[in-house]
């Protein structure tokens, strides 16, 4: 599959990882109001189809990760933000919801690289990929309230997956922004770095997945991803399943022989 061409975001390989960069720091690179949406999705898509990349990185380029829905077209009342509550409804499902559906399916590790102020759906972006790094200037917020509205894009399915119902019920309720600390010290953050050493650390850490079989890597996030929703017996189920194809992939046979004979393995993919 050919790389995609993004509209409004960089795309680049370093190897076996892949790095998103938003473009549209004229807007905070707003997901509305952008080609944004359609350039993850995009993004999403190849990953999935492409044997040499094992994990994805999200960032931003300028002073924002990503500030959300563009406030503008709320106010003025256009894009995703037009018509009736019948229309709103459909603009939603059929824009910005596509994003949750599509990093719940993505098959690699992504990376959050935070490298500032994450708010609104770009906080829920965030939250939805596996990992997220951030710059310790980074601020983040779950804000929606403060506008009258809601998590249109699934982001209180997310963020209670990730720090419980009591601690996301006070941010959505409150809308208060919180420090790239605190978000650590609330287990939404991995890591927090020096703005100059987010992309570094993001790659290192990237690295490190990439560095593992790539096929053992993909089963992995596929059973966690299920083990959020999948019940005990059908689980195990699945697990037997994907250890019995792991077995038979070349890249075990490397990984147990370099085990043995005390080298680095050198993975092929199969």
């Amino acid at each position: 599959m050919r790389t995609p061409v993004l509209i409004d975001s960089s795309l680049e390989k370093h190897d076996r990882i892949a790095v998103m960069t938003f473009q549209r720091n004229d807007l905070r690179n707003a997901l509305t109001g952008t080609a944004l949406i359609e350039d993850i999705l995009q993004t999403l898509a190849w990953v999935n189809c492409v044997e040499d990349v094992s994990v994805l990185i999200i960032t931003g380029e300028g002073s924002a990760f990503s500030s959300g829905g563009n406030v503008r077209e709320m106010n003025e009342k256009n894009g995703l933000f037009s018509g009736s509550v019948q229309q709103i409804q459909d603009q939603y499902r059929r824009g910005i919801q596509r994003i949750p559906l599509a990093m719940d399916s993505a098959e690699v590790p992504v990376i959050a690289a935070i490298n500032g102020p994450a708010i609104g759906a770009g906080f829920d972006l965030a939250c939805m990929c596996d990992l997220r790094l951030a710059a310790n200037s980074a601020v983040m917020g779950e804000t929606f309230v403060n506008l009258g509205i809601i998590p249109g894009d699934g982001g209180a399915w997310f963020l209670q997956r990730l720090i419980g119902y009591q601690r996301a019920a006070e941010l959505t309720f409150t809308g208060r922004i919180i420090s790239a600390q605190e978000a650590l010290n609330l287990g939404i953050l991995l890591e927090v770095t020096e703005p100059d050493q987010l992309l570094c650390r993001s790659l290192e850490l990237g690295a490190q997945i990439a560095s593992k079989p790539p096929r053992a890597v993909r089963l992995s996030k596929r059973l966690l991803k299920y083990a959020q929703r999948g019940n005990l017996p059908d689980f195990l189920d699945l697990c037997a399943c994907f250890q019995g194809m792991a077995h038979h992939t070349d890249d075990h046979a490397e990984a147990v022989n370099a085990f043995l004979e005390k080298r680095p393995a050198a993975y092929s993919g199969k």
